[in-house]
């Protein structure tokens, strides 16, 4: 029986030498199955990890939020033919805020080996550089977008951040970093840490952690940049 490889990806245009262990590389030339969230982005990565495979010889599955379940389980059929059978995420590490975490549940369910390999997570690496909490936090995913909403759901952030002294880490599509980051700074009390990762692994790299009160004197602009927001409360 074959095994379920979590294939790391880079989390921007950046060389795979710099954040994917050649490890990888070597694991996946051996791979003929993948599960992949976009095809084509898929195969461009590949070809950064390994300019000698063919790609015309591999598998690809989609699997995206449309996915139905009953063929989501599907694609680990090869693994019961003895081959393996690798998971790409869009970014970062597979089944960490990505559908992959299906596949790996249908995985362990009919006793299949999963095997993570080593690569970059924003949720991680912001963490790492934000100076707060990294024996309590909590990963929230995305936020709500309507304005009323959003501000409920940072206030309701920042008060259980508060009384569990708990390190609050979420995130927003690109586009829709700058309301959300205004969003925060009105809304958060002066003496919460904030701290914005942006561009992670890139040579645009941007992480700074201050207090909002400090943040209201310059905002940075993260208009279509990928990021990363982690909220730290007082004690209360």
């Amino acid at each position: 029986m074959g095994n379920l490889y979590l294939i790391p990806t880079t989390l921007g245009e950046s060389a795979t030498t710099h954040v994917i262990p050649s490890d990888v590389a070597d694991i996946v030339k051996n791979i003929k199955y993948f599960i992949v969230e976009n095809i084509r982005t898929a195969r461009r990565y590949l070809r950064k990890l390994d300019a000698q495979l063919n790609i015309d010889e591999l598998h690809f599955f989609e699997l995206n939020q449309h996915t139905d379940s009953h063929v989501i389980e599907g694609y680990l059929d090869p693994v019961f033919q003895g081959f393996d059978v690798g998971i790409i995420s869009e970014a970062g590490c597979p089944g960490v805020a990505d559908p992959g975490a299906e596949v790996v549940k249908y995985a362990h369910i009919r006793q299949v080996r999963v095997i993570p390999l080593v690569g970059p997570s924003s949720i991680l690496l912001s963490l790492m550089a934000s100076g707060m909490n990294g024996q309590n936090f909590a990963f929230i995913g995305y936020i709500p977008v309507k304005p009323l909403e959003r501000v409920k759901a940072i206030k309701e952030i920042e008060k259980r951040s508060g009384l569990e002294n708990q390190t609050q880490i979420f995130i927003e599509a690109p586009y829709r970093n700058s309301p959300l980051i205004n969003d925060l700074i009105k809304t958060l009390m002066d003496q919460t840490r904030l701290c914005v990762a942006c561009d992670l692994t890139l040579e645009s790299e941007y992480i700074k952690t201050q207090t909002v009160a400090q943040w209201k004197k310059e905002i940075p602009d993260l208009n279509k940049r990928p990021a990363i927001f982690l909220v730290q409360a007082s004690r209360q």
